[in-house]
């Protein structure tokens, strides 16, 4: 997985104001709308709140990983979002949210999309990286130390996610 064909620039944002988990996935929506042509955030947004139905997307350690499947995709997009103030999001560990990786994924999903999704989590686990998002203080500044990661080389409690 290229994390700069999953990920572009214009949709990573640094020190974001959310109010709440809603309004932080009305966030993450919009972001994920971008490169999405025909596809609005309003749909993202309803099917980001139908896959939190299903389960708390939040990985622990104050980071969330909202994601669900989107009929005619043809490949996953991601959004990053760091947030200025943690939120609530209803985590497993009862720790507020900061960081905020979101995932569209194909509706079909293969093998490789599972191998994808698990890549993010594990990536997300890293917690030298979340230290080092966490210290962006630009959008630039937080999609280029995306970027500079390789894998996770001090793993935390995170455990991979599932596609639901």
């Amino acid at each position: 997985m290229l994390l700069e064909e999953l990920i572009k620039p214009d949709s990573v944002l640094c020190n974001a104001h959310a109010r709440s988990k809603k309004h932080c996935l009305e966030i993450i929506s919009e972001l994920l709308a971008r490169p999405v042509p025909g596809t609005s955030n309003e749909e993202i947004f309803d099917s980001l709140i139908d896959r939190e139905r299903l389960g708390c997307t939040s990985l622990d350690e104050g980071v969330a990983f909202p994601h669900c499947r989107i009929e005619g995709l043809g490949s996953s997009v991601g959004a990053l979002i760091k947030l200025s103030e943690p939120v609530e999001f209803d985590s497993p560990d009862g720790e507020a949210v900061d960081l905020v990786f979101g995932l569209l994924v194909p509706d079909k999903v293969d093998d490789s999309l599972h191998a994808e999704v698990c890549s993010i989590a594990e990536l997300l686990g890293d917690r030298r990286l979340r230290q080092k998002l966490r210290s962006a203080s630009s959008s630039g500044e937080l999609y280029a130390t995306l970027l500079a990661t390789d894998t996770p080389t001090e793993p935390s409690v995170i455990k991979a996610a599932q596609i639901s």
